[in-house]
Parts: structure tokens; C-alpha cells; sequence
């Protein structure tokens, strides 16, 4: 099952710069069976320059898709196990003396990469959690008075496990509000199990996406091409005007002591052109912002806390939000 809040990815029309995504899609389902909306929604952060963070137990394939996604696309990979003692510059690197040479040199950390797996990223103190702001958000590192771009492409997909809170650090709101999406990744159907274990008895190793015949079939610059064509997307005056009275919505309501920002009203926009571009429309229309409102707004917000002690959930005040707040027709 993938994330119930997104709606069934919507179909990639055909064009010269969509194909490499249609095919890609197809690439990762050689390895990975079902978690259809979770693809959708990192292909779609990748569209926009966004963050992801994927939370879902342990086994229900988040690194395998974040992996298989990067390979499909020759993007670096490079996976960051964190860990309470990780500290920033494991992260960003360090600044090491050449005896040789009687001078410092800069040795890059696991940040310099294409898609960066923070894995279990609530498992790190909060300075090292602190030493990714400047990451996510300028897509850079200071260090030693300089001032080090990341390669570009660049995006983070970070995981958390939502039921094992022991030995964890929540997440600043800061640091939240970086990520575009939190996506929920749920078990599979009992269909895709069962196909899971199909592959897994004719010999899939998922620790190998190259041997399980996962090719390369986009590139940076098609991510490139596809990202000038996202951002010219029409957005009409009344469909800002949804977005902005979306997100006031959550500020007014009484269930929430934290609303959405004005960052947050910008990545429901970026949000939403990328998910219109993959339905292969020009323009933006209600039903994208719908669609992606949960996953761009739940990490956004915060409930009350008695609301949360009855196991109200952020999601469950969303869809009362998108209930009441009038749509443009």
C-alpha cells in the first residue's frame, strides 16, 4: 500500500521530455513492487528542487526506492546512516592539516552527492540535525571561510520510524519546514507481498538494482529539461488565491497551535506544478493542490495536544480543511 493521502499517481503523458519518466517509473518496478505514489512524489520533489522525508517501519523498502530511483536516473547515491554520535562534520566534512604540505585541505563529507539517503535522520543530536539546514535549504557548506556548492543536481530523502521513539531527537520545526513532502510508506497488499517474495525466490537481490536489470534511462539533464518546463506552468490568479486560503486555513483552525508558513504556501505551489507537468497539463488546476495538500502541509503543522493524545492526526484536520475551504471552479 502505498501513501493513503496521495491519490493514485497520475498517468505521464507522453512527450520528449516526459518519456525519460515514464520509463522510469517502469525501471523501479523491476526491483521494487508497488509503493506507486511514494515514486510519484520523489520524482515530483526532484522536479522543484524539494526534500523528502519518508517515514514507514523498518523492511517496507524506503532506501531500496530512494536507491533504485537514483540509479535509474544516474544520480550519486550515497547513503548517511545517523546515529547519536554522528557528529556535523561527518556530515559536511572537515577541514584536515597536510603535514607535507604545512596547510589545511577540505576532505567532502557524504553531502556531496546527488540524492543523499539520510536514513533514520531522528537518531542524530540537533547539532547534527543543524548542520543539514544550510545543506537543504542553500544546497552548500561553509567550512574554513569558504563557501562549497553541492553538486546539482541535489536532494535529500531523509526516513524516520514512526513507532520506535527511544533514542531519537523530534525534528526542529526549521528543519521540517525544509522538507517538501513527508511521505507515509505503508506495508504492501497481500498481492504485493506475495510478488515480493516471488522475486526474492527467483533470486532478486535488492542490494544490487544493476544485476536485477535496472538500467539507466533519465539523466541530469533531462531532470533539467523537465524542470524549465515545470516552472513555466500556467497558475491561475484563483488557484494562488486556493493555495493562500488553504494555508490560512490551517493558522485559523482551532485544532492546531502551529499553521502552515508562507515557505509552506510556496511549496503547495511548487507542489502542485510538478504534479500537474507528470498529468501532462499546461496549467495547474484544484485538483492538483488537492492532491498533494497533506503531504506538502502534514510536517507543517502541529495539533493541540490533547487532540493529539486522542490520536487525532494532522492528516484527519487536513481533509476537514480541504472540506470547507470553497475550491475555484
Amino acid at each position: 500500500m502505498t501513501d493513503p493521502s496521495l491519490p493514485p499517481p497520475p498517468p505521464i503523458q507522453p512527450s520528449s521530455v516526459r518519456e525519460p519518466f515514464v520509463a522510469l517509473r517502469d525501471e523501479v518496478a523491476k526491483v521494487v513492487v508497488g509503493q506507486e505514489g511514494v515514486l510519484s512524489g520523489l520524482v515530483a520533489a526532484l522536479l522543484v528542487r524539494g526534500h523528502v522525508l519518508l517515514e514507514g517501519v523498518p523492511g517496507v523498502a524506503k532506501t531500496l526506492i530512494a536507491k533504485t530511483m537514483a540509479s535509474a536516473m544516474e544520480l550519486e547515491f550515497t547513503r548517511l546512516q545517523f546515529t547519536p554520535d554522528l557528529m556535523p562534520s561527518d556530515v559536511i566534512g572537515q577541514m584536515i592539516y597536510e603535514q607535507q604540505s604545512s596547510s589545511f585541505s577540505f576532505r567532502k563529507g557524504p553531502v556531496f552527492t546527488n540524492l543523499l539517503l539520510a536514513d533514520e535522520i531522528n537518531r542524530t543530536p540537533p547539532k547534527t540535525q543543524a548542520a543539514m539546514l544550510e545543506v537543504m535549504e542553500e544546497r552548500q557548506v561553509s567550512i574554513g571561510g569558504e563557501t562549497r556548492p553541492l553538486p546539482s543536481p541535489f536532494i535529500v530523502v531523509a526516513t524516520q520510524n514512526p513507532v520506535e521513539y527511544d533514542g531519537t531527537y523530534p525534528l526542529p520545526e526549521a528543519q521540517l519546514d525544509r522538507f517538501l513532502f513527508k511521505l507515509q510508506v505503508g506495508y504492501p497488499s497481500a498481492d504485493q507481498e506475495l510478488e515480493v517474495l516471488r522475486r526474492h525466490n527467483t533470486g532478486l537481490d535488492p542490494h544490487d538494482v544493476r544485476a536485477a536489470g535496472v538500467a539507466a534511462v533519465a539523466s541530469a539533464a533531462n531532470l533539467e529539461a523537465a524542470r524549465a518546463e515545470v516552472e513555466a506552468l500556467h497558475v491561475d490568479e484563483r488557484v494562488l488565491s486556493y493555495m493562500v486560503a488553504l494555508t490560512r486555513a490551517t493558522r485559523e483552525s482551532p485544532s492546531l497551535s502551529l499553521g502552515v508558513s508562507p515557505r509552506g504556501a510556496a511549496a503547495l505551489l511548487h507542489a502542485s506544478k510538478a504534479w500537474a507537468w507528470l498529468a501532462g497539463r499546461a496549467f495547474v488546476t484544484p485538483d492538483e493542490v488537492k492532491a498533494v495538500v497533506k503531504p506538502t502541509f502534514r510536517h507543517r503543522v502541529q495539533l493541540r495536544s490533547d487532540l493529539e493524545f486522542e490520536g487525532v492526526t494532522a492528516d484527519a484536520i487536513l481533509d476537514g480543511i480541504l472540506a470547507t475551504v470553497p475550491a475555484p471552479t
